[in-house]
């Protein structure tokens, strides 16, 4: 039995039992049954106050939150004279914190790719409320993945005055394809002048993040796609300089160091807690700890291994698949190798015609298998669109001015669908999840004529 076997039928022996085929790492990770373990035991062993007091269950709550913070800089071979890290709610939180308090003005500019989540993308609203413009980067290829030339003629042209304070703000992993960019592209942008937010939310549940070699402004994490829990907590981890250059539009409980109400005057703290609003989740934060030091026993370079060969085996199954007449029965988007990409597979389910099957028909019936996946857009409509080769003339032309429903515009984009089909794996994923999902598509879908079938309408993407 192999040391991820063992890890199965122990610490996640639950989704056998419940006879589970989990297959949405990228959307959330999920615990080990000892890290659910050792916060029953902390909580029950002692008492935990609001960490903003010097009372003795205060500072017990500080003790460990100070220690977590240690624990993250440590796990990403961070410097804490250089980095500080702030606890958000999610990876989300940690971009708008940072889109919120970015100097935009009308000399800057932020250059985002299109393979970017929904939560990235949105930076440009701040952007365009502070007068800058906002530049997307193509993909350069029909694996979904943007050249070093491409980023480098969008990060050149017409970048950034002196002083207008550039964002350039990527994936190293996509949510949607699985690429992982390159994270040379942080010292190109750096050398022209801009910050840079790295989301890693997809990347470091599998893949080592070293901020000794790779040194982004700002990085975004959310923990619960790491190692599932807990939920609701995520970090920005800063670089100090890039922190003191974030202006925040407002203040809030624990974020300052003295305030006036009369006086109509206040003073933000002066290190990472003004960016941190309100009380901490303070008896779930050193749960990010248990989960680093989970990590490191398991081996994060085993974990990619692991990951890696499933993502493999899954690849040659899906290419091998089709219906009598020889055509294949799946489309995937992005790479059909394991070079440069993560543990996440994207596809669309073909029926004997060519045809796209429902990403809908194909969620309605995996559930009934037992199988967990994510359908839809993903929240990354930029490698949607180019997956599905939606002109930009097109989107922002009549389509973009018109109401209806979700299928009303899908209707007018001429679109077979709504979204695809999205694969990922993690600790806990074994080769029989794979099996069990390559069989779940041939059995279902081989030679399976397009059926009529009545779906609930699409609300949100």
């Amino acid at each position: 039995m192999t040391a991820f076997a063992k890890l199965r039928a122990t610490e996640f022996a639950y989704l056998d039992e419940q006879g589970q085929v989990y297959l949405d790492h990228t959307g959330a990770g999920l615990p080990a049954r000892r890290q659910l373990d050792a916060h029953a035991e902390r909580i029950r062993a002692a008492c935990f106050g609001n960490p903003h007091s010097e009372n003795p269950t205060s500072l017990a709550s500080s003790r460990l939150v100070e220690q977590t913070r240690a624990a993250v800089l440590e796990h990403f071979g961070a410097d804490p004279a250089e980095y500080a890290v702030v606890f958000t709610p999610n990876a989300t939180g940690a971009c708008r914190l940072v889109g919120e308090a970015f100097p935009f003005d009308k000399r800057s500019r932020l250059v985002l790719p299109l393979d970017n989540h929904n939560s990235v993308n949105g930076l440009r609203e701040y952007a365009r409320a502070g007068g800058a413009r906002t530049v997307y980067v193509p993909f350069s290829d029909p694996e979904l993945r943007i050249s070093d030339e491409a980023i480098r003629q969008a990060l050149t042209d017409g970048r950034p005055r002196r002083g207008g304070g550039g964002l350039f703000a990527y994936p190293a992993q996509s949510n949607f394809t699985g690429v992982q960019h390159p994270l040379e592209w942080i010292a190109t942008a750096q050398d022209l002048g801009y910050r840079v937010l790295l989301d890693a939310a997809a990347f470091v549940p599998a893949n080592r993040l070293d901020l000794a070699a790779f040194h982004p402004d700002f990085v975004t994490v959310s923990w619960y796609k790491v190692f599932g829990y807990p939920t609701g907590l995520g970090c920005l981890i800063a670089r100090r300089a890039a922190l003191a250059g974030l202006r925040r539009p407002w203040f809030s409980g624990g974020t300052i160091h003295v305030v006036s109400a009369q006086g109509d005057w206040h003073k933000m703290a002066d290190d990472e807690t003004a960016f941190e609003d309100g009380t901490l989740n303070f008896l779930s934060i050193p749960d990010v700890e248990v989960g680093l030091r989970w990590l490191a026993e398991v081996g994060l370079d085993a974990i990619h291994e692991h990951v890696a060969g499933l993502t493999s085996r899954l690849l040659t199954g899906a290419a091998a698949l089709t219906h009598a007449d020889g055509e294949p029965l799946v489309r995937v988007y992005g790479p059909t190798d394991g070079a440069h990409r993560g543990a996440t597979v994207t596809l669309n389910v073909l029926d004997p015609d060519g045809a796209i099957v429902d990403e809908r028909t194909v969620s309605r019936d995996s559930a009934a298998r037992g199988i967990s996946l994510r359908t839809g857009c993903f929240c990354n409509p930029g490698a949607g669109e180019a997956a599905f080769s939606i002109s930009r003339r097109l989107l922002s032309g009549a389509v973009r001015r018109t109401s209806g429903t979700i299928d009303d515009y899908l209707q007018r984009l001429g679109l077979p669908s709504g979204g695809a089909v999205r694969v990922s794996f993690g600790m806990s994923s074994s080769p029989e999840d794979v099996d069990a999902f390559l069989g779940f598509l041939a059995e279902t879908y081989r030679d399976r004529p397009r059926a009529d079938d009545r779906l609930t309408p699409r609300e949100r993407c």
